[in-house]
């Protein structure tokens, strides 16, 4: 589309530069700005042109262009509307997508840019009215229609106005009436309950009485009573009159048409395609309510505006009162108007280029004006983030048939691609500890596991209430919640259960199971520790890739292969990764691509050709959210637009879509039946596909029930603990906060903040004696302190080691593990332990010393005492009782100093740099090897890190295993 400075109207140079939204009012025939203070007002006389610009996660900015016609607004300055909209869109490029809005019948994409509504006033610009003077409060009647965004239109104040169906709003000088007719929905009700309070701020500043009234209550409260005297007194409402906008859409066959010379022509076809598009013309698709305008990208201004006009002139009609009009452009087809045609591709041919764009940002450079945002910015690079704890407690089964076995924790890393597994995962929550269960599904599991792996999952999570998040996933679509927790993952071909063993056997083919003495390769991927995996694929030549480093490991030999194209990041996860997979005593030799040895060569059958191009995979885009019902096997969604927290109602369920995952909410209100069905609803909307966005069918899907959301799913929202735990429908919920000034009733505390991927940053007491005990399998286990496990890890047995604190050789960190053998500590030891343990169940006394991160405790030895009475050892007993924690103190906060040791100023010893590296000839044995860092001076510890220690320990627990891998401390 050629594009000259005549064509820009001058009061849209520089529009659309950065987010948010823009609006201009035609006047005189001219689109002049709208101050900000007066977003979201309407008057019926006028027409206006909104944009909405959103910032995408590509770095790109979506436009849309909404044109509003009031409804007393002249034809003339809707046709200039109309117009001054299409070069609007050709002073962004030519890519927004145009919708048509006519008051009363606005799309719900427009509504929600003004939640919670707009109430258009009388009045206008050039069309003979005048806008209204502010004046003494006049009681006004409003009627609210919809569940997702709410449609406000002033009815007349009398009975006869009210009916049964709708919610009806009383806004009276000193108090504002909510009416709910007795066949409106619970939602409905508290979308109404938000138009309350905007009439409350709006109106009233804010101040004054909020009453609601139930339909059939009659006189049974005083407020019912007011409301109906303001009505003259009680009488029964009439029927509800039908009007045009209560009566059912006409069903339309959809048509399709070109423009020739701003004439309608029909397009003959047996069926719709993408191909009956030229692009170098404009069509008009009329599907009665929605009518879609399509314009070529080789069109010019001119024909835009004709088809623009012909739209206009083809809805205009009587009969047509509510049609809606689309305009979108070639290339950036909205899901809805492809749904409309037979057969679509999935992938467009159309180069879309920058050309058009950037010839505008010239024109206007030339002007003066800044074009900074008017062209693609750089796509923010982010670090995945998990959004989880990684510190709480792991147990993983292997389903076999219909049972499922326990695996023990040395192993719980290691999945068999012919397997199906279930996992649990605890870790700190608010005032409980919160549970995420799953299944993964390996790429050569067989059916009937997996039915039965789901089965298994479901009973565990309805014996606990639905409290836990449930997640399916595939093997190859893990998320990094799933990497994170298990920081470490390793997939072996084949499977040791039932069902694999079965269907190998009945298909006769060749048992790929991983055999230790055999060769093997596995490829390493992922960008750091918290999602690092070496998947093994087949010991061949064409399996390698320049992009990947690979573990070739036979019963005498290991290699590691370095691909020319990786970095030095990808060669430390190697390190991390061959512990998991090589016999202890086997060196690795080291190949890097180009100089590998015969031997090498060998064991892979020679050489051959391998790719060199990265293996993508489905990257997180811009979260969509749905309603969605479910009935009868069909599913039916409806998306809703600038959503937050607010916009979940507790009686529906909703799909929060950010492509690479799923989420189906389940509010606490929904049916027994419905809630069963989430996973089904999951993989229905995977299926269908509603955005035609090529989503995967093994995209991992997460079941979250309201109340237990996880921070991997309330990133997405503004939010707020306190409203997802109140109690009561939607409504009665609303109306709470409402009347309380806004602030909702909190049933718990609010979420302490965490350190993601990390321990938490604020220490919570309630989580010192934390008792977690999920499965008749599970192993009782009593919560820790910090500093009990500061004390305790010194008594513990290396080789019966809770996996959270791995050995000096073993750098990774992992959550903690749950397995019979770390319960089996010495008879002394336990005692000591007891004793500790007993001493945190009191609370400390105040100004207690802090008890250093690692010490060793050595018991003072004992003194014979001398013989009392029974009253001296009611005193001595009562006396000890009192003094735990001093005690505690002079059990051994003894160090053993020894040469090139001493201590800093908060007591703990300190080492020399060079020996508490993982690479050093002189290690320190008896530490703690997570936390090497702590064992350096304040002083040293500052010249190697560049910060504090306290700088340090605020950071993410991703970004200080970074700088702890680069000097060697992890």
């Amino acid at each position: 589309m050629a594009v000259s400075m005549r064509d820009l109207d001058p009061a849209f140079q520089g529009a659309g530069q950065k987010a948010g939204l823009e609006i201009w009012r035609i006047e005189n025939f001219n689109p002049v700005p709208v101050p900000k203070s007066s977003y979201g007002k309407f008057f019926t006389g006028d027409s206006y042109i909104v944009l909405k610009t959103t910032s995408l996660k590509s770095g790109a900015l979506r436009h849309d262009i909404h044109y509003w016609l009031g409804r007393d607004t002249t034809q003339d300055e809707s046709g200039t509307a109309a117009i001054k909209t299409i070069e609007l869109d050709a002073a962004l490029g030519g890519r927004a997508v145009q919708y048509r809005e006519v008051q009363g019948q606005e799309t719900e994409k427009f509504l929600s840019c003004f939640k919670p509504c707009i109430i258009p006033q009388e009045g206008g610009f050039s069309s003979g009215f005048k806008h209204a003077e502010a004046e003494e409060h006049k009681t006004r009647l409003f009627v609210c229609k919809g569940k997702r965004v709410v449609h406000v239109k002033e009815v007349p104040f009398s009975r006869s106005s009210l009916n049964h169906d709708d919610i009806f709003v009383l806004d009276t000088k000193s108090k504002i009436f909510q009416f709910n007719g007795s066949n409106s929905s619970i939602q409905e009700r508290a979308k109404a309950l938000e138009v309350v309070q905007y009439v409350k701020d709006t109106y009233h500043n804010g101040k004054c009485e909020i009453a609601a009234i139930e339909d059939g209550k009659l006189m049974a409260d005083s407020e019912t009573g007011e409301f109906w005297g303001f009505f003259g007194g009680f009488a029964p409402l009439p029927r509800k009159t039908s009007s045009d906008e209560d009566k059912p859409l006409d069903s339309h066959s959809t048509k399709l048409f070109g423009i020739e010379k701003g004439q309608l022509e029909p397009v003959d076809a047996g069926s719709l395609t993408r191909d009956l598009l030229e692009t170098h013309k404009c069509y008009i698709l009329d599907g009665g309510y929605e009518v879609f305008v399509w314009m070529g990208r080789n069109t010019s201004l001119d024909d835009r505006k004709k088809a623009t006009a012909a739209a206009e002139k083809l809805v205009h009609g009587p009969d047509r009162p509510r049609s809606q009009i689309t305009c979108v452009i070639e290339g950036f087809e909205t899901a809805t108007f492809r749904s409309k045609f037979d057969s679509w591709p999935q992938v467009t041919n159309v180069v879309v280029s920058e050309d058009g764009r950037g010839k505008v940002a010239a024109l206007l450079k030339r002007q003066g004006v800044n074009v900074k945002g008017l062209l693609k910015a750089d796509p923010v690079k982010e670090e995945p983030q998990p959004y989880i704890d990684c510190t709480g407690n792991l147990q993983v089964w292997r389903v076999s048939g219909n049972e499922k076995i326990l695996i023990p924790a040395s192993d719980q890393s290691k999945f068999y691609s012919g397997d199906c597994y279930i996992f649990q995962y605890s870790y700190p929550g608010d005032d409980r500890d919160e549970y995420l269960i799953g299944t993964w599904f390996g790429k050569q599991s067989v059916e009937e596991e997996r039915a039965s792996a789901l089965s298994l999952v479901n009973k565990m999570v309805e014996s606990l209430k639905f409290l836990p998040v449930q997640a399916r996933i595939y093997e190859g679509s893990e998320p990094i919640q799933f990497h994170s927790i298990f920081q470490g993952f390793v997939v072996f071909k084949g499977g040791l259960s039932k069902g694999y063993k079965n269907y190998v056997a009945e298909k006769e083919i060749q048992d790929e199971t991983y055999q230790e003495d055999g060769i093997a390769l596995f490829r390493v991927q992922g960008s750091g520790p918290e999602n690092m995996q070496a998947i093994q694929v087949d010991p061949v030549a064409s399996s390698l890739n320049s992009s990947y480093c690979y573990i070739l490991n036979s019963s005498s030999t290991v290699f590691t292969w370095t691909g020319s194209l990786t970095s030095s990041d990808n060669q430390e996860l190697v390190e991390r990764l061959l512990d998991l997979i090589k016999q202890p005593n086997v060196q690795s030799r080291p190949q890097k691509e180009g100089t590998e040895s015969e031997q090498f060569w060998n064991l892979l059958g020679g050489k051959s050709e391998y790719p060199s191009q990265k293996i993508a995979r489905d990257a997180e885009s811009d979260p969509h959210l749905f309603s969605c019902t479910f009935s009868r096997g069909n599913l039916k969604v409806v998306e809703v637009h600038n959503f937050d927290q607010d916009d979940l109602m507790t009686e529906d369920m909703y799909i929060l879509d950010n492509h690479s995952e799923i989420f189906v909410w389940v509010g606490q209100q929904v049916d027994s039946r419905s809630r069963l069905q989430a996973l089904t609803i999951g993989e229905k909307f995977l299926e269908h596909d509603f955005l035609l966005e090529n989503l995967s069918s093994k995209a991992p899907v997460y079941i979250i029930t309201e109340g237990s959301e996880p921070p991997f799913f309330t990133r997405f929202f503004t939010w707020d603990s306190a409203k997802s735990s109140m109690h009561g429908n939607s409504f009665q919920r609303k109306l709470t906060i409402v009347k309380s000034g806004g602030t909702p009733t909190v049933d718990k505390p609010k979420r302490r903040p965490v350190a993601y991927g990390g321990r938490s940053a604020v220490p919570d007491k309630s989580q010192r004696s934390r008792s977690m005990s999920f499965s008749p399998e599970r192993v009782r286990v009593r919560g820790r302190s910090p500093a009990f496990n500061a004390l305790a890890a010194n008594f513990e047995n290396p080789n019966a080691r809770n996996l959270s604190t791995p050995p000096p050789m073993n750098r990774k960190i992992f959550p903690k593990l749950i397995s019979s053998d770390s319960a089996k500590l010495s008879v002394a030891k336990s005692s000591t332990l007891a004793a500790l343990s007993a001493s945190f169940e009191r609370p400390p006394p105040a100004r207690e010393a802090i008890i250093p991160r690692s010490i060793k405790v050595t018991p003072e030895p004992t003194k014979p005492k001398p013989e009392t009475s029974n009253n001296d050892k009611e005193k001595d007993k009562e006396k000890e009782n009192n003094s735990v924690p001093v005690r505690i103190e002079t059990l051994t906060i003894q160090e053993d100093v020894k040469e090139g040791e001493a201590e800093d100023e908060e007591g703990l010893t300190i080492y020399p740099y060079e020996r508490l590296k993982t690479t050093s000839a002189d290690p320190i044995s008896d530490i703690d090897v997570t936390k090497r860092e702590t064992y350096l001076s304040s002083e040293e510890f500052r010249e190697k890190f560049g910060m504090t220690k306290d700088a340090f320990y605020k950071l993410p627990k991703w970004k200080q295993n970074k700088h702890k891998m680069a000097l060697q401390l992890f």
